[in-house]
């Protein structure tokens, strides 16, 4: 579980997965800053996070609400992705930045389209540079199925370059009711953000309301491979 002290921010915090992953974690008691295009707005979803949950919530711009954090979840979309990552650089250097990115390409959303650097989450680590601990993961969860109260019946990969980091992931996956399993490099982060366009396919061709992944067989954790 992460460290009761810990600040996260969840930037793209008013769209879906944000907003989702938010509320999970202020339910959890975790320390939360919501973080958006339009301040307003973050400090408008924030004012409701806290009346619902009893729990002080931060906000701000993202640059604002990453600079504040010792962990920053960015949730937003594909085509957004570079320029948000560009505005909380300066704030990211040496902290965990979790991106959640899948390359989704509208409006073939159910073919996996990898960009050439390999994944999301390489892009991700070349604009934050090697001075930031990039973790990827929250790929394959449905974010309406977040954002209830009810468990979820899906593990949540975790991957990334630097084992620590991955860990305090691991840990806030667990904070959301979620298991949390380390996946390997970030270079790994490819088959999660691939298989999200085939659980899409899944949803439509067999009517599933959210398909997830769960890892069979029993599990005994071990000291993880750096």
């Amino acid at each position: 579980m992460p460290q009761p002290a810990l600040k996260i921010a969840l930037i793209g915090a008013t769209g879906r997965l944000g907003a989702a992953l938010a509320r999970r974690l202020a339910k959890a008691r975790c320390q939360v800053i919501l973080g958006s295009r339009d301040a307003a707005r973050a400090r408008e979803a924030a004012d409701a996070l806290a009346a619902e949950t009893g729990m002080p919530i931060g906000s701000g711009g993202n640059a604002e609400a990453a600079a504040g954090a010792d962990v920053i979840i960015v949730t937003v979309p594909f085509a957004a992705q570079r320029a948000t990552l560009q505005e909380i650089a300066p704030a990211a250097a040496g902290k965990i930045v979790v991106d959640t990115t899948v390359p989704l390409v509208p409006p073939k959303v159910m073919r996996a389209q990898l960009p050439v650097e390999g994944s999301a989450a390489q892009v991700a680590q070349l604009i934050l540079g090697p001075g930031t601990r990039v973790v990827s993961s929250f790929h394959n969860v449905a974010a309406h199925k977040l954002a209830t109260d009810e468990p979820i019946d899906c593990d949540v990969l975790v991957f990334g370059d630097d084992r620590e980091a991955r860990e305090v992931v691991v840990g806030i996956a667990e904070s959301c009711d979620l298991r949390g399993l380390h996946a390997g490099p970030l270079a790994n982060s490819a088959a999660a953000e691939a298989l999200t366009s085939a659980l899409i396919f899944i949803n439509k061709t067999y009517g599933v309301d959210g398909a997830g992944i769960r890892i069979t067989g029993r599990m005994t954790l071990r000291a993880p491979p750096g």
